[in-house]
């Protein structure tokens, strides 16, 4: 198990401001609008090829309630889909989602073939030296989750020598295996869940949010939160490291303030989560 110090650094990295984690069916036409280089002005401004295209393209798993999910119509919802509508709004232009596994998704942003990715992604140490973030425009608590029988797991430091499970390129599995847990890789929150219901592990790390989301749907399921990180994480959106992406970096911060400060993504929030996560 990783030293407190460490676990120190990697909750300073994930919430520094205390005050953030996919087989794909998107559009092809989504996919491949991003990766063209544009002309003129264009050329090397990401912010100015988004407009020349008229869509900004979010790379998200859509099966992560309430923050990106499908609804009984099959439409593509959820938090992070919304504000992202939002924001691409504020920039004059369209949203378009292609969907896919997590671990391809980030990926996905550093070829070029997304423009960012919206997906409750928290910002954490690791991920702050490859990517330039915007501003946040969320924050939330990663709580631990067990069965409701489970009397062993009463903190982060009883996932010693426990077994978890989650996608392996997350803040949570990197969260659990600080503490010393073994980890499994799955594709979304519902394998842990039958995971964790089959006995097959001792717990899962998730956002709190999404736990209240998924027992309000299933009041009856034998789970409970266990215990919760010490401090709220940061959610924000990634952006490739380069100078062609300062000014969709600085125009995203604008239209994030811009909805904070109209109330918008606090509407968002209640609608989805019933609470405002938009603040610190």
């Amino acid at each position: 198990m990783l030293t407190n110090i460490t676990r120190r650094t990697f909750f300073t990295g994930i919430a520094a401001l205390a005050g953030l984690g996919l087989a794909g069916c998107g559009s092809e036409d989504a996919v491949g609008s991003s990766t063209g280089s544009g002309s003129g002005a264009a050329a090397g401004d990401l912010l100015a090829q988004i407009r020349e295209r008229g869509e900004m393209v979010f790379a998200t798993e859509g099966t992560w309630s309430p923050w990106t999910f499908h609804n009984e119509a099959g439409e593509l919802t959820g938090f992070d889909i919304e504000v992202a509508r939002a924001i691409a709004g504020q920039l004059g232009v369209e949203a378009s989602f292609a969907e896919g596994e997590w671990d391809g998704l980030l990926a996905g942003v550093d070829s070029g073939r997304y423009d960012t990715m919206a997906n409750g992604v928290s910002v954490t140490a690791e991920r702050e030296e490859k990517y330039d973030f915007t501003e946040q425009y969320a924050y939330n608590n990663i709580v631990v989750i067990t069965r409701g029988d489970n009397d062993e797991i009463a903190s982060l430091e009883d996932l010693e020598g426990k077994t978890t499970a989650n996608t392996l390129a997350s803040s949570y599995a990197t969260l659990a295996e600080s503490y010393g847990a073994t980890c499994t890789g799955v594709d979304d929150f519902n394998a842990t869940i039958e995971l964790l219901d089959a006995g097959r592990i001792d717990a899962t790390l998730n956002d709190e949010v999404v736990f209240n989301d998924y027992m309000n749907q299933h009041p009856d399921a034998n789970l409970k939160v266990a215990a919760t990180a010490p401090e709220p994480t940061r959610i924000a959106y990634p952006l490739r490291r380069e100078e062609a992406t300062q000014g969709l970096r600085e125009a995203m911060n604008e239209a994030i303030e811009a909805l904070r400060a109209d109330g918008t993504l606090a509407q968002i929030s209640n609608d989805y989560f019933g609470m405002d996560i938009t603040t610190a």
